[in-house]
């Protein structure tokens, strides 16, 4: 059975599909939102979803008279990079893309930032679809935010670029190693944490049945994990009030990532240590102990990290959230939970109560 949301977002709204051999019919989705046949569209992908789907779809996708042409990325965060923005639009040059062309995503969060980056920017804009096939991609390929890296910060450079439709076959997630599944699954969690109590009692309940791929309980997941998302979205598009709730975690984690090189820990992993961080925090500002105490049980039961590595440097992790988007004069902006299934976006969190936490963080249990 399939599975439908909507991001309203007037006349830039967009379906989001949920469900099994989605990719089989892929043409077809193709031609129902009007995709050009007479240009040609480009599929970005990784090295590693390449090997599995990349021939299927592009297969697809000719059976149906469209013209698709590709370009395969290294699988890993380092590829949200300048230099590989400008080999993939090499790529479209050279495969002769025009206004009327589509970039398609087809991968995990990575490729759907990159690749809507690339169709964000190729010719000041393009068509864009997003087939992600991850976990965690649930999160990063509704709403459009697009970007890529710089050394200094994660997802500095970028826009805001909503896709034509999100095409999710879960039968792709079924190959996943399981530190992607479980890394994917913190999304998930977060948008219980944030939104929704019951269903974060429900993630909790059904761990063992996500982290084991259960296909009706990941499409239940997913929809409830997309509906999160998507009413966010709805609400604030470009992230002028309330869309920062959806950073729950990333102040800490994104930190993480850059000290670490993009490399050493999974973004769902560093968005774990995050959330617990902000568990940490709220308590500190007076909230009840049983946010923190709920939300550090629910990551050790997904198996997922609940301590910063302790040959990480404070001060370097500390930098690297002053180059974070949500600094701003001095204060960080930090979404705190309040209780679980709600948040508050507190704009005065000082430099030196997060260190704090980050040093709580980093101690041995």
């Amino acid at each position: 059975m399939i599975k439908e949301l909507t991001v309203n977002l007037g006349e830039r709204s967009y379906p989001i599909y949920i469900g099994q051999g989605l990719l089989e019919e892929v043409g077809a989705y193709f031609e129902k939102h009007g995709i050009s046949k007479a240009s040609p569209l480009l599929i970005v992908t990784d090295s590693h979803v390449a090997e599995r789907y990349l021939q299927p779809v592009t297969d697809r996708l000719k059976e149906a008279g469209f013209q698709p042409v590709s370009h395969t990325v290294q699988a890993g965060e380092k590829s949200k990079a300048l230099s590989v923005l400008e080999e993939v639009v090499t790529t479209c040059l050279e495969a002769g893309l025009d206004r009327k062309s589509t970039v398609v995503a087809l991968g995990g969060g990575v490729i759907g930032d990159l690749a809507g980056f690339v169709a964000a920017s190729y010719m000041r804009g393009v068509r864009f679809i997003q087939i992600p096939t991850t976990i965690l991609a649930h999160d990063s390929s509704v709403g459009g935010k697009v970007a890529v890296n710089h050394p200094l910060a994660k997802n500095i450079i970028g826009a805001f670029h909503q896709p034509e439709f999100v095409l999710y076959d879960t039968s792709t997630l079924l190959s996943l190693p399981d530190r992607e599944v479980r890394a994917g699954l913190s999304e998930m969690i977060k948008h219980g944490l944030i939104w929704d109590a019951e269903f974060t009692t429900w993630c909790e309940d059904n761990a063992d049945r996500l982290t084991g791929l259960d296909p009706e309980a990941l499409q239940y997941g997913l929809y409830k994990g997309c509906g999160v998302k998507a009413a966010v979205v709805s609400q604030d598009e470009r992230e002028n009030d309330l869309r920062a709730i959806l950073n729950l975690g990333h102040t800490i984690g994104h930190a993480l990532e850059a000290v670490a090189g993009y490399g050493e820990l999974l973004h769902g992993e560093a968005i774990a240590i995050g959330m617990v961080g902000a568990a940490m925090l709220s308590v500190q500002l007076g909230n009840p102990e049983e946010i923190h105490t709920v939300t550090e049980r629910i990551f050790r039961k997904f198996g997922l990290p609940v301590r910063i590595p302790a040959h990480y440097d404070t001060d370097a992790i500390m930098t690297a959230m002053m180059h974070d988007k949500k600094f701003k004069e001095g204060q960080m902006v930090y979404i705190v939970p309040t209780e679980i299934g709600k948040v508050e976006i507190n704009k005065n969190v000082s430099a030196a109560l997060v260190r704090d936490v980050v040093e709580r963080l980093k101690q041995e249990d």
